[in-house]
């Protein structure tokens, strides 16, 4: 008896898109935000490998691909022959085959041959892959004349990027497919409607729309969104939780990051969602920092008091990469509360982290006190509320300057208290 899988229904704009992968060599997906670009690629691939094909599949780093690596084991198990989770390769008893490999890696697909390769989220990879596409993915599709499918969503006007050049140059021979969040008939048409005014506009524009959007020179956040009325707010009377998030440095000296710490207030009842209480910046040794971590986890409790905090003090959260590693280490052996911050937050980076959470500011679901507002802090020679500085000062589309720690502060507290593990 012929063994059978269960494909995924496709909506109607997914169909089209499909059939324009059979008349094309090269297709680029340009998609808003839950269109379902990656269930429309992970349906054809499983296809395509079911009908015996040869499929690669890129993605900008293995961790993004082990859900779609997970969701073919399950869609094909009926006709899986053999499968490594390790080497991320789907071998199936029809002779077809779905191989991963990360755009980290220069030579993805040498020594290979595909009838179709898919580059997953491929706005992502903002430097080489044209060249990787180039010399090492067309190779493998020479055997079988095959094509090569490219998606992702826009990030921003870069001719760098390989994704806006496929898009907007005809040179480049891609034939383009634009489908905004709203093409998705299973969201919620109010809830897609509503988005407009939850977000800034031209996060709105490139995350929803589709659209590539000129960054360069925009102030992301605005301080008149954390204010309230034109002023910053008072301590909250009662809160829930009281947790604060570092930012450390590995090694001191002027042209090193410094050590950030954020103190917040979080409520899920009442008041405002999130309230930046208090905040700090320093140039510590990092022999030092292992000391300095008790002040944090007291001055946590000084804050859950004076705002009578209903679940007290419930941590401090820290990178988990460089001496962040080693100051929870000792916060374990000191019994503090200390919790590593999800890698797939700090794998986003500065502009992703702060796309995550702009929504949260943008709907006034954050506001900072009157204490941290009017503070003062001299480092590096330079008195100012370094908060304000850097948060209402980060631009999207420049070069971010190497000292934003109180910038990461702040996007990871919104990320941690108010949205997933992705930051939404």
């Amino acid at each position: 008896m012929k063994e059978s899988v269960k494909l995924q229904k496709l909506h109607e704009r997914q169909i089209e898109i499909a059939q324009g992968f059979k008349q094309h060599k090269k297709v680029v997906i340009r998609c808003g935000r839950r269109f379902g670009k990656t269930s429309l690629l992970e349906r054809c691939a499983a296809k395509w490998a079911f009908n015996g094909e040869r499929v690669g599949w890129l993605g900008p780093k293995y961790k993004l691909n082990a859900p779609t690596y997970g969701n073919l084991i399950h869609t094909l198990k009926p006709v899986i022959q053999s499968k490594s989770k390790i080497d991320q390769l789907i071998q199936l008893n029809t002779g077809g085959l779905v191989e991963f490999w990360t755009l980290e890696d220069e030579n993805a697909g040498r020594s290979r041959k595909y009838h179709k390769v898919i580059v997953d989220e491929a706005s992502l990879k903002a430097k080489g892959l044209k060249e990787i596409i180039d010399q090492s993915i067309r190779p493998t599709l020479l055997d079988y004349n095959g094509s090569i499918i490219m998606a992702g969503t826009p990030k921003g006007i870069d001719p760098d990027n390989y994704f806006y050049e496929a898009c907007t140059n005809p040179v480049e021979g891609w034939v383009e497919y634009h489908a905004p969040t709203a093409s998705n008939p299973h969201l919620d048409p109010d809830v897609v409607a509503k988005l407009i005014h939850d977000y800034p506009p031209l996060v709105y524009q490139q995350e929803y729309l589709a659209d590539f959007v000129d960054w360069r020179g925009s102030a992301f956040f605005s301080e008149l969104s954390l204010l309230e009325d034109g002023q910053p707010v008072d301590y909250p009377v009662k809160t829930d939780q009281i947790f604060a998030v570092i930012d450390t440095a590995l090694k001191d000296g002027l042209e090193h990051d410094g050590t950030a710490v954020i103190y917040c207030a979080k409520s899920k009842y009442a008041g405002h969602p999130l309230i930046i209480l208090d905040w700090d910046l320093l140039q510590i040794e990092g022999s030092l920092l292992e000391s300095w971590l008790p002040s944090v986890n007291q001055r946590c409790e000084e804050l859950a008091i004076q705002t009578k905090a209903r679940q007290g003090n419930v941590g401090a959260w820290i990178e988990d990469k460089a001496s962040g590693i080693v100051l929870l280490q000792q916060a374990a052996r000191r019994s503090l509360p200390f919790y590593p911050i999800d890698s797939k937050l700090t794998d986003l980076g500065k502009e992703g982290r702060a796309l995550s959470v702009s929504g949260y500011v943008h709907r006034g679901e954050v506001k900072i006190s009157r204490y941290a507002h009017d503070k003062l802090v001299n480092y590096k020679g330079q008195t100012r509320n370094h908060l304000v500085s850097q948060v209402c000062g980060f631009r999207m589309g420049t070069k971010t300057p190497h000292n934003m720690d109180l910038l990461d502060t702040f996007c990871y507290s919104i990320a941690i208290s108010l949205g997933d593990t992705d930051g939404y």
